[in-house]
């Protein structure tokens, strides 16, 4: 591939542009996988793994649908030997279900070699909810969500965004998670979860209930020794792991980095490591990187078939400039709540900034900041004129705060 563009390859705001000039002018990499021979050299050597208890075995690299706008790359992806392909109920107001559906199951009709995720989110302010209403809201969307995506069935679904255990053990979410397994509208059911991981899967663990989870996992982990444990815990448990937010895609590195830092975000070693990092770990099934363009994708393919590090991933996993840049990504953990002095929840304003100035995806954005209960959210901000809050890792929260506010109310 090329010198890396002065333009973030992974911004969703270039996805399109992006997307089509990979349909006319595929890059030369591209066009060595063009040819079948080679296509399907790859695919021959693909590392697969069992997920869990469910039996499914995938390709330990696979599709994040959720920043995608172009249907060509999920049948590029889908040609290539891609077969887990993940989107949610909520993902462009139910754009991204119906291209994942028009695609594999409409035009290629490859229902029976995919596994399809999708995801149902009641926020956090509804979850109180009378139970005959939660189940409801389980069952219009589970409904609408096949419709989209043109099938009788999901492989897996999944209670989107949980970041407390109790919503986890809340006998109306069980319930109708449950009604739908038994309606075979859902093979497997699971949980996504950003904030809180640690804490949330191992009570996930003790319930013995949910069959797959879908968690934040990359480099900026690697010392949680507690997290990376309980992991390997649930996965002996025959709970299936698949890892999301792989390639820690946040702007921490371009915030007051040295010179000599910056120069490993150059090309594609940064996204290459990172993966690799993450699939070395063999209680994670797959990983579902959030690709957008065609290039991100003949990238992400190449790991799918060939864990090894080059000498240059490993230097760059192993320098401690980058492992001191890592250390100051955000974890979700959540230590910062009590420096907050108007209790907002600083892990999801995070979250809602990393879609709106890495992603480009402001809706999604917005729908994290909506999903916060009413008084967390980054209206309380307004308060205060300065942020004292703190993270102990070094992340910047008054700087990102702002950035937000700038991104959403003032564009």
């Amino acid at each position: 591939m090329g010198p890396k563009s002065k333009i973030d390859r992974r911004e969703f705001l270039t996805a399109s542009v992006g997307a089509l000039a990979g349909v006319v002018s595929l890059s030369k990499k591209a066009v060595l996988l063009e040819t079948g021979q080679n296509r399907e050299e790859q695919k021959k050597n693909f590392i697969y793994r069992t997920l869990g208890k469910t039996g499914h075995k995938i390709p330990v690299v696979n599709m994040g649908v959720m920043n995608a706008d172009n249907p060509e790359l999920v049948r590029r992806a889908y040609e290539l030997g891609m077969r887990h392909f993940d989107t949610a109920h909520g993902y462009q107001r139910g754009r991204n279900e119906e291209m994942v559906g028009r695609i594999l199951v409409e035009e290629l009709k490859v229902r029976d070699k995919v596994v399809i995720a999708t995801k149902i989110n009641i926020r956090p302010p509804q979850r109180s909810l009378p139970a005959e209403q939660i189940r409801e809201t389980h069952q219009k969307a589970i409904d609408l969500s096949l419709l989209r995506l043109k099938t009788d069935y999901v492989d897996i679904l999944y209670s989107h965004d949980v970041a407390d255990p109790g919503w986890l053990k809340n006998p109306a979410l069980i319930d109708s998670l449950l009604e739908i397994k038994n309606q075979k509208k859902a093979r497997f059911i699971g949980f996504s979860t950003h904030q809180n991981m640690d804490a949330v899967i191992k009570a996930a663990m003790e319930m013995k209930v949910y069959d797959v989870i879908l968690t934040t996992f990359n480099y900026s982990l690697y010392d949680y020794s507690e997290y990376l444990t309980t992991l390997r815990k649930a996965a002996e448990q025959g709970i299936g792991l698949i890892a999301m937010k792989t390639q820690c895609q946040q702007p921490w590195y371009k915030e007051g980095s040295p010179e000599e830092v910056k120069k490993f975000y150059e090309g594609k070693i940064l996204h290459t490591a990172l993966l690799k990092w993450v699939l070395h770990h063999e209680f994670i099934t797959c990983a579902v990187p959030g690709f957008t363009t065609f290039d991100q994708l003949n990238e992400d393919i190449t790991v799918a078939s060939n864990l090894e590090y080059t000498d240059e991933e490993k230097r760059f996993l192993e320098d401690r400039l980058v492992k001191a840049q890592m250390s100051a990504v955000c974890r979700m953990c959540g230590e910062c709540l009590p420096t907050c002095p108007g209790g907002v929840d600083i892990p999801e304003v995070l979250r809602a900034h990393m879609y709106a100035a890495e992603y480009g995806n402001l809706y999604e954005a917005r729908e994290t900041l909506g999903g916060i209960n009413p008084g967390r959210s980054i209206g309380a901000c307004s308060d205060c004129r300065t942020c004292v809050a703190r993270c102990a890792r070094g992340v910047n929260i008054g700087r990102r705060v702002n950035q937000i506010k700038n991104l959403l109310f003032n564009g």
